[in-house]
């Protein structure tokens, strides 16, 4: 007796037979829909904050003896740098922004408390970083954790010898991320980024950081449709002139006590014309204002004791014109 199935017979529908549903959107499109993937990315870094990705800080904070031993200013009191991590989520919340808040392990390294160093979320899903130094190696294991439960795809991630820290990745157009290279981010981590982006028609721009500059985020922020805080002291000559062909308006500050010793340009852009500051800087604060930019202010001075503030905490994940 023949057992073979007769020609006429479909095949089943692992087959691609009856109940086969082929997949047809793109990757891009099912990040657009939101359905499989969350919502994500950007192409400016003023349009409307909508998702954001905050990290509890882990009990190895509270461990820390010797702070320039773990890239700190000085000794963190962990139960206070904690309740500034929930004054930060709230007033997200009170923006409307959605709020991921993710936990780390208890011997995970401190500094993964600065996630937007970590990783970059591009239209089409995140790229994740590689930092440069020692003390922070391994961040990047709990960033792609925290992405995969906050459903954000993971494109690339960076790997041989380069590094990549987010925070040195800015959109100044719709086009044209610039990526500050220096000794956080180094021209293979740019390279790596350039790859990814090529895909989404977007380019990568390096310029050169000034010495004494960790990131340029610590350089420059962009509040506004081509307008964006620069820190004075700390711009190079590339980053000045890709600005200017851009025709952007610059609102330049020295480097006095609020701008260096805490950290009042690391700010947050909420919306156009609108950031979220670090709180005791009246002077940062009041030249804002009179130059037509709306301020809401927390405390964030043991994050500053760790080398950061706002704008190194916060991991943006979703920034859009339309809600």
């Amino acid at each position: 007796m023949d057992c073979a199935s007769p020609a006429s017979a479909q095949p089943p529908s692992t087959l691609g037979g009856p109940g086969w549903s082929r997949r047809l959107d793109s990757h891009a499109a099912e990040s657009r829909a939101g359905r499989i993937w969350a919502r994500c990315g950007y192409r400016s870094e003023v349009d409307p904050l909508r998702a954001v990705l905050l990290a509890r800080p882990p009990d190895s904070m509270g461990a820390v003896t010797d702070p320039g031993a773990q890239l700190m200013t000085g000794r963190v009191d962990l139960g206070r740098l904690r309740a500034q991590t929930d004054a930060v989520a709230d007033a997200f919340r009170e923006e409307g922004v959605t709020v991921h808040v993710t936990a780390p392990p208890p011997d995970t390294p401190p500094n993964v408390i600065f996630l937007r160093d970590l990783f970059l979320v591009t239209p089409e899903g995140a790229v994740l970083g590689r930092t440069a130094s020692a003390q922070r190696a391994g961040e990047e294991r709990h960033a792609a954790l925290a992405l995969a439960e906050a459903g954000v795809p993971i494109l690339h991630t960076v790997r041989g010898t380069a590094s990549f820290e987010g925070a040195d990745a800015l959109w100044i157009d719709e086009g044209t991320v610039l990526v500050g290279t220096g000794f956080r981010t180094d021209r293979a981590g740019g390279a790596a980024l350039r790859q990814v982006l090529a895909e989404q028609r977007a380019e990568v721009l390096p310029v050169p950081l000034g010495p004494g500059v960790q990131h340029l985020l610590g350089s420059l922020v962009p509040v506004d449709a081509r307008r964006a805080l620069l820190h004075g002291a700390a711009a190079t000559d590339e980053l000045r002139a890709a600005l200017a062909a851009r025709d952007y308006e610059l609102l330049e500050f020295e480097p006095d006590e609020e701008v260096v010793g805490r950290r009042s340009l690391n700010v947050v852009t909420l919306a156009p014309g609108k950031v979220l500051m670090p709180d005791g800087c009246p002077r940062t604060r009041r030249r804002l204002e009179s130059a037509g930019i709306e301020t809401k202010a927390v405390d964030v001075g043991e994050y500053v004791r760790a080398a950061g503030a706002l704008g190194c905490l916060t991991g943006i994940l979703h920034r859009s014109a339309s809600s």
